[in-house]
């Protein structure tokens, strides 16, 4: 870690773990969260990113009651579903923690402070409950018309317009396992977070913080500061998840939307400490008092959770944790212009997309095509055409053209880079970098810039014709391009930089290695596109459609 650089805390929602990932988890959090983790650690920052799955989702439950199974049995088929898809698509996480017995005690002990501190209050809140099975129906395994925008969703948080249900607000409620199953509403007493505690808090916390968010999420914000704020439930009556040690709700089980928090600190501390830095303190990585740069990467649905209670639980801690700096949202990730959708085997694996395209290129088309400010579309016909003219074909003329100009100098041979050739870098330097930081991070407009420079310089290249000096400014700026595609391009970046390549960000310096650019395959698909089987993909937000995390 760099001296006057704090570490960063690199955050992506857990997976709901019933299934493997699709791509529109990729092009969402996953692949953002791995971009900035690897431009950070390659500008010289600590980085911590872990991930995992998020066991005790209402989710799991309802999924493993439609195909018929276990919910344990589904858990362990889902979270080695979720590693390999990790694995394959290259995401630079820093370790995938298991449900160990020290998640569930971090948990606790996040949420016991708050009760013995007095920040939780008893609630009588009116909850879905099926008189047939004698159990109650929250999240996921509950449906109903959202009172604010009409449309269909599930319990606690709308997918379509983010905003929180109470359910007694929620119209037409049906059991999402069983649809003739009656469902009527029984008051409960719950511990609560009492929300409108902290509005003044979190308005002057979004406040201060202008810019940094994208436009969706701050107008969801903005809507949900404008209403009265409902309190986050603590304890949930129902069956499956960590039993609440509190008297007030006896035989109750912690919420799994309130573990979140803790999660992320638990699951932190646990990477951290399988790269020999633990610490006493499971919590310690998260004290204000270390300045950890604080970055959340999510779908929109889940901005109401994270940008709003979340960052309420933290607060209810008083000056005890870091606060985030920035929360980049993505939108909707679509398939031939409609919702990823499980049920209706309408979606494409990440494994399986892996394996037919090579990784670089379908990391470039997820990042070129990410659904960042708006809903984008995926579509297997086009992915080939779009990586071959806008990454493929120029890149490999480019790296024709420099091996030419290249020709008479050997490999290895260091070259005098002029005084112009160093600002030319430094200005595409300054071109790209904005991409990557924040607020204005962006992995669709990185790799757009990347493909927008890839003709320019060929058509340097192409003008060399012997001139060494030239030569070197060429390849100093083709050595700064490769080093701002890494992030996204992996594989390429290993071969370069086994070849002996250098691609430390800001390089100074006035000589350059000569070196062959590597090429890149062609994204050539065997066979018509057509989705994946019928195995149902996680969902790292909220109904069981999802197609963003």
């Amino acid at each position: 870690m760099t001296a006057d650089a704090p570490r960063a805390i690199v955050i992506a929602p857990f997976a709901t773990p019933n299934g493997p990932l699709h791509a529109g988890h990729l092009a969402g959090p996953y692949l953002n969260a791995d971009v900035y983790a690897r431009y950070l650690r390659a500008s010289g920052r600590s980085v911590v990113f872990p991930t995992g799955t998020d066991d005790n989702q209402t989710y799991v439950t309802s999924t493993a009651l439609r195909r018929g199974v276990t919910a344990d049995q589904l858990l362990a088929d889902s979270a080695d579903g979720v590693r390999r898809s990790v694995a394959a698509a290259g995401i630079s996480t820093t370790g995938f923690v298991p449900a160990a017995e020290s998640y569930a005690t971090a948990v606790l002990d996040f949420l016991t402070a708050l009760h013995d501190a007095g920040r939780l209050a008893l609630r009588e809140v009116p909850l879905p409950y099926s008189e047939a099975r004698g159990e109650f129906l929250l999240d996921g395994l509950v449906a109903g018309e959202c009172p604010v925008c009409l449309d269909t969703t599930c319990g606690g948080v709308c997918e379509s317009c983010g905003h929180p249900v109470d359910y007694a607000e929620l119209r037409d409620l049906r059991s999402t396992v069983d649809p003739a199953d009656p469902v009527t509403l029984r008051p409960t007493a719950l511990l609560v977070l009492p929300m409108e505690e902290y509005r003044e808090q979190l308005t002057r916390f979004h406040a201060e913080r202008p810019f940094r968010w994208r436009p969706h999420i701050e107008q969801l914000i903005g809507e949900l500061l404008a209403r009265p704020l409902l309190d986050l439930p603590i304890t949930y009556p129902i069956g499956r998840g960590i039993p609440a040690p509190f008297a007030e709700t006896p035989g109750q089980v912690i919420n799994p939307w309130a573990e979140a928090m803790a999660q992320c600190i638990h699951g932190s501390w646990y990477a951290l400490a399988e790269q020999g830095e633990r610490t006493a303190a499971v919590d310690e990585h998260w004290k204000a008092e270390h300045a950890a740069e604080l970055v959340y990467f999510l779908g929109f649905d889940n901005a109401p959770n994270w940008a709003m209670t979340y960052v309420a639980l933290l607060l209810a801690h008083g000056e005890r944790y870091v606060r985030p700096t920035a929360i980049v949202c993505n939108e909707f990730y679509e398939l031939g212009y409609e919702k990823f959708s499980t049920s209706r085997n309408h979606v494409v694996w990440s494994e399986e997309l892996i394996a037919e395209v090579p990784r670089d290129l379908a990391r470039f088309y997820l990042a070129l095509t990410s659904p960042e400010f708006r809903r984008s579309n995926f579509s297997r016909a086009e992915l080939p055409v779009v990586v071959n003219r806008r990454l493929v074909e120029p890149w490999n003329a480019l790296a024709e053209a420099l091996a030419k100009a290249s020709a008479p100098v050997a490999e290895g041979t260091l070259l005098d880079v002029s005084a112009q050739g160093r600002r030319r870098a430094a200005a595409l330097a300054e071109r790209l970098r904005p991409h990557y930081r924040l607020p204005s991070y962006s992995i669709s407009a990185a790799a757009e810039a990347i493909s927008a420079q890839l003709g320019r310089l060929r058509d340097r290249a192409d003008r060399v014709a012997g001139d060494l000096t030239a030569l070197a400014d060429l390849l100093f700026e083709v050595r700064t391009l490769l080093a701002y595609a890494a992030p996204i391009l992996i594989d390429t970046a290993e071969r370069a930089a086994a070849a002996g390549i250098d691609l430390v960000l800001e390089r100074g310096g006035a000589t350059i290695a000569a070196f062959t650019l590597p090429e890149l395959p062609g994204p050539e698909l065997p066979g018509p596109a057509v989705p994946g089987p019928a195995v149902p993909g996680p969902d790292l937000s909220r109904p069981v459609e999802s197609s963003a995390p």
